[in-house]
């Protein structure tokens, strides 16, 4: 499973940063408005979605696998004298002794469990700490472009005379696996000179719209409801929306 490093998650908690929304915060403020337990969101990066729902009144905790995303959490929620129970574990293989009345997945972060036997984990793990009639909230993407070789390039700023910069090449389709394979370069420059690099493998998978309908409910969720770029019910009709899979235990 890929996870962040120390420039990648800087890049993203600059551009992912705590108030900017793809129409997802609001999206899940609203679909767990009327809910009196306990929250948990997977993948948690750096609190983007987390702090606004607590910011709600919703008993939300989160983990993470990186070290570094945990850290930028950690230091928004106390810039904000906000308290949520986040720590580090794996979200295909993590265990606690209590259960939750919704768990969140936003913004594609599910898709970075590339392998299937992991995947699969891990929605049984949501599963299991699931209470009864609780709900899974998950979004996924489709695969957008399949062109090996194609190159993208961002650069942010990062402070006085500094930047990061990303470079991401696809380098692999496995169309068997369902699975894009991207090289990312990320660097960090001062002054116009190169003080940092990180270099990163970023592997994506992908489902089919109606398989991970079949998936779910072979796991045992009794109910899915699919909603296209945050419509609540509305089926998806282009391969560029975000697609929100909602299921009830």
């Amino acid at each position: 499973m890929s996870y962040y490093g120390k420039l990648s998650s800087a890049f993203y908690d600059l551009d992912k940063y705590i108030g900017k929304s793809f129409g997802d915060v609001e999206y899940y403020e609203n679909r767990l408005k009327d809910v009196r337990g306990k929250v948990l969101e997977p993948a948690v990066g750096n609190g983007r979605v987390l702090i606004p729902l607590l910011e709600k009144g919703i008993d939300i905790s989160g983990f993470d696998l990186s070290d570094d995303m945990l850290a930028f959490c950690r230091a928004h929620l106390e810039e904000r004298k906000l308290k949520a129970d986040v720590s580090k574990m794996d979200m295909s293989t993590f265990e606690l002794d209590e259960q939750f009345e919704a768990i969140i997945l936003p913004a594609g972060s599910f898709l970075l469990l590339h392998d299937r036997e992991q995947s699969i984990s891990a929605l049984k793990c949501f599963y299991r700490h699931l209470e009864a009639g609780g709900r899974l909230i998950i979004d996924l993407d489709l695969p957008g472009d399949f062109q090996t070789g194609s190159i993208f390039k961002r650069l942010i700023k990062c402070g006085e005379n500094e930047s990061i910069t990303i470079e991401g090449t696809l380098v692999n389709v496995d169309f068997v696996n369902q699975v894009k394979y991207s090289h990312h370069k990320y660097e960090k420059w001062k002054n116009d000179k190169l003080v940092d690099t990180e270099l990163e493998v970023f592997p994506l998978r992908w489902y089919g719209v109606e398989e991970m309908v079949l998936i779910l409910k072979q796991i045992g969720f009794k109910e899915v409801v699919i909603s296209a770029d945050y419509e609540y019910g509305t089926y998806p009709v282009s391969a560029n929306q975000v697609i929100t899979y909602e299921a009830t235990k």
